[in-house]
């Protein structure tokens, strides 16, 4: 019982890493009034790019930065669309999220035998530690910072910020781009650790369950961490449950428990959210 019970925790931690790295990307942009559905793309491209990185360079570390740069690079591109062309904070995250999917899978059939493997990986332990440096960051920069300040008064009233001297744009722009780089070394945490392989949608909807765990955080990273862990958890036994043959359960349903649970979350919280003000809404000043 208590092997089993070990197994499930060392598992929740792994799966934990690539949430809530995502996870603390979304609490930077949104937090700055940026919606970032992208979280998913940005996901994909940290993952595809570190492997394929890793493999070309035998180096890990270089498959590190390739995948937070792939991640800060779509960042980028999510923060031009929805700062400069004004699209729809949603629109361009689900675009991007679709664009990403049908790029990648399209890059990883270009290899030999259709799949992206390396095995200059990363240890498991690496970007758990990571995780924990980056809820630490996040939640120094935001409460104890006037960076942090600025960022969190943008989300709120952006032009009140303005008014007091903030360069509304460039702290947006610079949010989205390191919650993309955070994104990115979420997929990195996915596909570089331990694994060493990329797959086709690899990051099967864990950008949109990171949202879920900003959302049900209250938009905090330390919340955000906890629900995360919460997610994982759930993740976690699905798998311990398929691995167990005493159990006549259908795998095709156990699969579906950590997404059930973030239903579940989203619906527990229902209109006890406290969003930033200005979250998804257009600074027409910008």
């Amino acid at each position: 019982m208590l092997t089993a019970l070990l197994a499930i925790g060392s598992a929740t931690l792994r799966l934990w890493s690539p949430l809530v790295l995502a996870a603390m990307g979304g609490v930077v942009s949104e937090r700055a009034g940026v919606v970032n559905i992208a979280l998913e793309a940005e996901m994909l491209a940290g993952c595809f790019a570190s492997v394929a990185a890793a493999q070309a360079t035998g180096s890990p570390v270089v498959g590190v930065l390739a995948g937070m740069l792939a991640g800060a690079l779509v960042g980028l591109l999510h923060a031009f669309f929805t700062q400069y062309l004004r699209v729809a904070h949603i629109l361009s995250g689900v675009a991007l999220n679709l664009a990403l999917l049908g790029f990648t899978s399209y890059a990883v059939r270009l290899y030999p035998g259709g799949s992206l493997d390396t095995k200059a990986t990363v240890p498991d332990a690496v970007t758990t530690g990571l995780a924990f440096v980056a809820v630490a960051a996040v939640w120094f920069v935001l409460n104890k910072t006037a960076l942090g300040l600025r960022l969190r008064a943008i989300g709120e009233n952006p032009e009140a910020a303005r008014s007091a001297g903030v360069n509304v744009p460039a702290i947006r722009y610079g949010a989205v781009i390191v919650s993309g780089a955070l994104a990115g070394l979420g997929g990195v945490a996915l596909a570089l650790a331990g694994l060493g392989a990329f797959r086709q949608n690899m990051t099967a909807g864990r950008g949109y369950v990171a949202l879920a765990a900003v959302i049900f955080g209250r938009w905090t990273p330390l919340g955000a961490a906890g629900a995360a862990l919460v997610f994982a958890l759930g993740d976690a036994l699905q798998q311990a449950l398929q691995t167990d043959g005493r159990l006549n359960i259908p795998p095709d349903f156990l699969t579906l428990l950590p997404y059930v649970l973030t239903l579940l979350a989203l619906g527990f919280m229902g209109s006890k959210t406290s969003a930033p003000a200005s979250l998804g809404t257009d600074d027409v000043s910008v």
